[in-house]
């Protein structure tokens, strides 16, 4: 059944603010081009935590200047920006951002990307260098992967990666295999994933696969062979990535004990990277594999220019859906997990959690999952994972998707069906992840970036809008005067009837 989705109808100050994107057509002449990238030298560069291996001489961009507090800096609106995080990362406030930029209507979501802003700025130091590494289009698991084939890339390769074969996630699969399997569990782009292991260990050049577990520099036991040191890899890049994204990530230690502030300027995947290559490498090496000589010189001698033909993968005051509960209209379940990470630990806090009343601890239910809006399931697997497209174009990497997780066997729904809004989808369950009891873990992506449930599009399902609380899964549903706390002990206060 089909039904209207009331945000669709975009009230005439969005309308003017959607139209400010031929505007910026025009304007994209005026505007500060993407980084520059020379010709790469012969061979691979790679990087190791230890050992006398010579870096090459590089000097940083130079830093930001100490402006005046409340100076006005020019602005060029990056692909998913908010009110909200520029406040965060120029140190200055949404209502000074809003008098000194007027043009932007109290309705606006998302930036629209190449926009002229002025942002009052408030100076601190240690700023990080402005250089950018690759656009966020590249670092999701979205659109700008369409037509790449990760297997038929990497066997044209010489290096250790074609031909390596490992026990992974309860089955023998290929280097290349893992790499997919990793970016499609993450929504981290198997490129990226592809020119991090080319940078820090010749994977596609060098023959010889380097005589440790530890491929990418992450000593820890718990992380040995390639499998395990991508998914630290996918999980740190998403910490970066999204704690940028939502302002919550302003500063972090370098090796030497220093603190980095990010350039204000930055994109959300170059601080993803320079968060990363902090936690694994020395200064020196950190400088070379975060300025033009280091990855991004990999990733165009490996894959080609990542700036060429840009496009940006969130719009202009992007909007959710109509969405429903996942459970039948009539039913009362228990929101049992605020906000938390769709996958992984840490970032990006995008999923939320509900249990059907009435079944405790791991015991199976005739209860239905059911879907949020009209799609196509373009994933039904054996991990307990159900992947929702609603854009119907059949592919996970564009438009809207709901994910959902710890759906019984008995009863999933199978790959290329059609469902309804409120259709059956599967059995909650304690199946797949990690999971105390039988419920339902849902999380939502937007052109393969997840969806912050707490964020400047916000994860509403019948007019209920997620808030975060003081830690991952302590939070709230709101709806006006209406507020159902969160709890993963399924108390009466954590209720919520669909339909009503």
């Amino acid at each position: 059944m089909h039904r209207n989705n009331p945000l669709s109808k975009s009230k005439s100050p969005l309308r003017q603010f959607a139209a400010l994107l031929s505007l910026v057509l025009t304007l994209t002449a005026c505007l500060p081009s993407a980084p520059a990238t020379s010709a790469p030298d012969s061979g691979a560069i790679v990087l190791a935590t230890e050992g006398p291996t010579p870096l090459p001489p590089v000097t940083p961009e130079a830093t930001r200047p100490a402006y005046r507090p409340g100076e006005l800096v020019a602005y060029a609106a990056q692909t998913g920006d908010t009110l909200t995080a520029l406040a965060a990362h120029f140190n200055t406030t949404v209502d000074q951002i809003r008098e000194a930029n007027p043009v932007v209507p109290d309705g606006a979501t998302t930036m629209p990307p190449g926009m002229p802003m002025q942002i009052p700025i408030y100076y601190k130091a240690f700023w990080g260098s402005p250089y950018q590494i690759i656009p966020d289009g590249q670092f999701v698991y979205g659109p700008a992967l369409q037509g790449f084939d990760t297997s038929a890339f990497v066997s044209g390769q010489p290096g250790w990666l074609n031909g390596y074969v490992e026990y992974a996630a309860d089955q023998n699969r290929t280097g290349a295999q893992i790499v997919d399997y990793v970016g499609e569990k993450f929504s981290v782009s198997p490129r990226l994933l592809l020119a991090l292991l080319e940078y820090q260990s010749g994977a596609l050049s060098n023959p010889e696969k380097p005589d440790t577990p530890y491929v990418l520099g992450y000593r820890d036991f718990s992380h040995r062979g390639l499998y395990l040191q991508l998914v630290w890899a996918a999980n740190m890049l998403n910490n970066g990535y999204y704690g940028w994204r939502r302002g919550t990530l302003l500063e972090f230690d370098l090796a030497d004990e220093r603190i980095e502030r990010p350039d204000p300027w930055q994109n959300a995947a170059t601080v993803a990277l320079r968060h990363y290559f902090s936690v694994l490498l020395e200064p020196d090496a950190y400088v070379v594999a975060t300025e033009e000589p280091g990855l991004a010189r990999t990733w165009t001698s490996l894959l080609g220019d990542p700036w060429l033909d840009e496009q940006p993968h969130i719009p202009v005051s992007l909007q959710q859906p109509l969405f429903y509960f996942p459970f039948p209209a009539g039913e009362s379940w228990n929101f049992t997990g605020g906000p938390h990470p769709a996958w992984g630990s840490g970032e990006p806090l995008a999923a939320l959690d509900f249990a059907p009343t009435g079944v405790s601890g791991c015991t199976d239910t005739d209860r239905w999952v059911t879907a949020v809006a009209d799609g196509v399931v373009v994933k039904s697997s054996d991990e307990a994972i159900v992947m929702l497209d609603l854009d119907g174009d059949g592919d996970e990497r564009t438009g809207w998707v709901m994910f959902y997780l710890h759906l019984a066997p008995l009863g999933r729904a199978p790959l290329g069906t059609h469902i309804p809004a409120g259709g059956p989808i599967g059995h909650p369950s304690c199946e797949g992840g990690e999971a105390t009891g039988t419920h339902v873990h849902v999380a939502r992506r937007y052109n393969g970036e997840w969806m912050l449930a707490d964020w400047a599009v916000p994860f509403s399902m019948e007019g209920w809008i997620a808030e975060n609380g003081p830690r991952a899964y302590r939070g709230r549903l709101v709806r006006g005067s209406e507020t159902v706390i969160a709890s993963d002990k399924a108390e009466n206060f954590s209720e919520v009837t669909a339909g009503k």
